[in-house]
């Protein structure tokens, strides 16, 4: 936090909304960060050719690991994955990365390839869901998540309005991976899922997309879109028999703090509930797509929840679109298993 502050305070020093930004990312609760390349050569924009370059180079680098460990967690090899989806909002690739793991990290030619480039944060819990669409119609399948995103690559150094300075001070890189198995294992037995797009917000989350590259846009009405989307959480969860202010665990992206301080406000549900996102969002910052993933990876390394414990998962980003799921903490579930 007090080299983000001060690397914008000497970027930007002079100009009248520095003060505001300062605030705002002070209040984000970011405490510390993590970014693929020294901050000075993020600090610089080489270009959109090289940012790609780098993007490219650094997820191929640092995603076999991180689906190594995902892969041993589960108890699966790269032979029975069916499906990998892959999902970055922050660089282009085509192929997609998909195509690069399957030659090169031992998965099946036949292995089916599902990126999704333009979800955003939202594309955590897409992902999650699609994993779960895919193993109810293919029973017996095990489907790979892989979540890669280089959020400091789009830094923009000529963009200095409130809401590009916040997003400097907010967003940071991280690469995820999770594996969601047909049959067997322990984790998230998942029953049911759904999306929701708010009407006529298509342009609160947005990238412009210029020669130098992707720029964020992020409109201030944004932090006040949980109160819309609470009752369609609670709705969801009435479908389902449940109450959702009363599961057992939620796996929730954490966009920032007014985020999750109103959705915990209109779900009536204590802020704690959401400590999983708390903590990555204190210690990672908003990591997009791998906010779930890795706030997922904290409940299962806390003590377990009882088995049948229910819970929410919930994506939130670009649309504005809500990717929703439930389950329950399964020790040995039939199907589909986070």
């Amino acid at each position: 936090m007090d080299e983000t502050l001060e690397f914008a305070e000497r970027v930007h020093a002079g100009k009248p909304q520095l003060p505001l930004a300062l605030r705002l990312i002070r209040n984000t609760g970011v405490q510390k960060r993590h970014i693929v390349q020294p901050i000075e050569e993020t600090l610089r924009h080489p270009g959109l050719t090289e940012r790609n370059r780098i993007y490219e180079y650094e997820s191929k680098k640092r995603c076999p690991e991180v689906i190594e460990q995902a892969l041993q967690n589960a108890e699966v090899a790269a032979r029975d994955i069916d499906a990998i989806i892959y999902v970055s909002c922050t660089g282009f690739l085509m192929p997609s990365l998909t195509a690069w793991l399957i030659n090169k990290v031992g998965f099946r030619p036949d292995t089916r390839q599902i990126p999704i480039a333009q979800l955003g944060c939202a594309a955590g819990g897409a992902a999650i869901n699609r994993a779960h669409d895919f193993c109810v119609a293919h029973p017996g399948s095990n489907v790979l998540i892989v979540s890669c995103e280089l959020c400091s690559l789009c830094y923009q150094p000529d963009a200095d309005d409130i809401g590009s300075l916040l997003s400097d001070g907010l967003f940071g890189d991280a690469v995820a991976a999770a594996v969601v198995r047909g049959n067997g294992g322990f984790g998230i037995e998942l029953e049911r899922n759904a999306s929701y797009l708010i009407p006529n917000t298509e342009d609160w989350i947005s990238y412009a997309v210029k020669d130098t590259g992707f720029h964020f846009q992020l409109d201030r009405r944004v932090p006040g879109t949980m109160e819309p989307l609470a009752p369609v959480l609670r709705e969801f969860a009435k479908d389902h028999s449940w109450d959702v202010g009363k599961l057992d665990f939620y796996i929730v992206h954490a966009g920032g703090p007014r985020i999750l301080d109103d959705l915990a406000k209109f779900l009536d549900v204590d802020r704690s509930v959401f400590r999983h996102s708390w903590a990555t969002l204190n210690e990672y910052g908003n990591i997009a797509s791998a906010v779930v993933l890795e706030a997922a990876r904290r409940l299962f390394e806390e003590d377990a929840p009882a088995p049948e414990t229910t819970g929410l998962i919930a994506g939130f980003g670009p649309g504005i679109t809500a990717e929703m799921a439930l389950g329950r903490w399964s020790v040995d579930a039939p199907v589909d298993v986070l």
